[in-house]
């Protein structure tokens, strides 16, 4: 059974950081692309960042490129969200995504695995 968790959320204050964490287990994921996600209150969920498991290639949304940072540990197999300059408008639940391929990698609807979610607040 695939699980993904996440974990590190929490309130941290506007310019402050998080690192998000994503522990997964039950299958091989080598072949699979791993994407962070949130979703506001309200609003659509919206896509963060990816990474290909196996060589480690990278793709940012616009809006967090330069801020947030995407990485995977192949022992722990476990992704990470680092989140620095964080900003009010990042409050959000966050969320853990896999999905085959390498592409459409912005559409939620292409994952077929998600963790739990963890809450992130920023305060001002």
């Amino acid at each position: 059974q695939v699980q993904l968790v996440e974990s590190g959320g929490g309130l941290v204050q506007a310019g402050g950081s998080l690192r998000l964490s994503c522990a997964a287990s039950g299958r091989t994921f080598s072949s699979y692309a791993m994407g962070w996600f949130r979703q506001a209150p309200g609003k659509e969920r919206e896509f963060q960042a990816a990474i290909w498991w196996s060589h480690g290639s990278t793709y940012y949304a616009d809006s967090v490129k330069g801020r947030f940072t995407i990485s995977r540990d192949n022992a722990k197999n476990t992704v990470y969200l680092q989140m620095n300059s964080l900003k009010p408008e990042d409050t959000a639940v966050y969320y853990c995504a896999a999905k085959g391929g390498w592409d459409r990698l912005t559409s939620s609807q292409q994952y077929y695995y998600w963790g739990q979610g963890t809450q992130v607040t920023v305060s001002s």
